[in-house]
């Protein structure tokens, strides 16, 4: 009978234990620890980084970091850090916590536009990706990389497509240009490749008359009509006489530095530089700036025309006027110069 009365003892003590050993699972690993108010948060997780670093991002969206600690130690997630970007929903339990920080790294939409050069491309995209900005900027200007590409440092900039694209944000500075010499590629199709060979014009000419397209304007409409007028010109041997090539040139020079030229003047066009197209015939040697896809485009599906020249319109800003003969262009320039000279831009 004492004997017995042992056994059932130990066995309350056994379910006790249990008891508390369960409860103690289920408030580490199936109870809400969250402590945030937002539907989700994420945190960044760098490459190489230990757990003190998650631990540290972790602490301030939980509300018992110490029973965290206590799952990931029994997970072992503490010694197999993964990095990326990982989303922790509201209620989410530790268990949850976990599994979606160790094995769901979440891609996200990384997205450039109207770049005026690679310096500036590559702070844009380390806003989005791990890699920073100085290492991005130096593989993207690798001289054996552009060799083996058929590219130069002048029209390096004319790789990379404007667009969105899912990226890693663990994404090194390498793979995002390597990724983007594919994009490239995927751009470049066999129509588009077959429309720059009637054109008569390699993919880096056409990157470069298309920046200048896009820099004269921004309207979808009207690119394929001054691509139109720049491919005639380019036809009969007459200078394109681009203003904003005469911007990019004098914006190379220490006196422009820091300046914004609203008015293009005559002593812009004595500036001595390949980008000054109304000193030197043909087009430059690479991008002024990062063209849209539409202007891309425009340059690959011209309007056909007989125009030769246009102007800023005065009368409806963003848009120009153009003009078959050179009489008509000054008159059309005249009346943009007297808008100019009313508005009190003299430079």
């Amino acid at each position: 009978m004492y004997f017995k009365k042992i056994l059932i003892a130990i066995a309350l003590i056994g379910l006790v234990i249990a008891g508390l050993f369960a409860n103690y699972i289920y408030g580490v690993m199936l109870v809400g620890n969250t402590a945030f108010n937002n539907d989700q948060a994420y945190i960044y997780v760098p490459t190489n980084a230990n757990y003190s670093d998650v631990r540290e991002q972790l602490k301030p969206l939980l509300k018992d970091i110490e029973k965290f600690d206590a799952l990931a130690k029994q997970k072992k997630y503490i010694s197999n850090i993964k990095a990326g970007r990982f989303l922790i929903k509201k209620g989410m339990n530790n268990n949850d916590i976990i599994n979606s920080i160790r094995s769901k790294n979440l891609p996200l939409n990384l997205a450039f536009n109207n770049q005026p050069d690679l310096k500036a491309l590559a702070g844009r995209v380390s806003m989005q990706i791990e890699a920073d900005s100085l290492k991005l900027f130096e593989v993207m200007n690798d001289e054996q990389f552009l060799t083996n590409n058929s590219f130069s440092k002048a029209t390096s900039l004319g790789m990379y497509i404007p667009n969105s694209y899912e990226f890693f944000w663990n994404t090194s500075a390498i793979e995002f240009r390597d990724r983007m010499l594919k994009e490239y590629h995927r751009f470049w199709n066999d129509s588009r490749k077959a429309k720059a060979k009637a054109l008569g014009l390699t993919e880096n000419e056409v990157m470069t008359l298309a920046s200048i397209v896009h820099e004269e304007s921004k309207q979808a409409e009207e690119q394929p009509r001054i691509a139109g007028v720049y491919l005639n010109r380019i036809r009969i041997g007459m200078p394109l006489q681009a203003d904003p090539t005469l911007k990019f040139a004098a914006y190379q020079l220490p006196e422009y530095k820091n300046t914004i030229i609203k008015r293009v003047l005559n002593i812009h066009k004595d500036i001595d530089s390949p980008y000054n197209t109304y000193k030197y015939a043909g087009l430059p040697p690479g991008l002024i700036a990062m063209p849209d896809i539409t202007a891309i485009d425009a340059v690959l599906n011209p309007e056909t025309h007989t125009y030769l020249y246009f102007a800023a319109d005065a009368k409806r800003l963003g848009y120009h006027k153009f003009a078959k003969t050179l009489s008509q262009h000054n008159a059309n320039a005249r009346e943009y110069q007297s808008y100019l000279s009313a508005q009190g831009i003299n430079k």
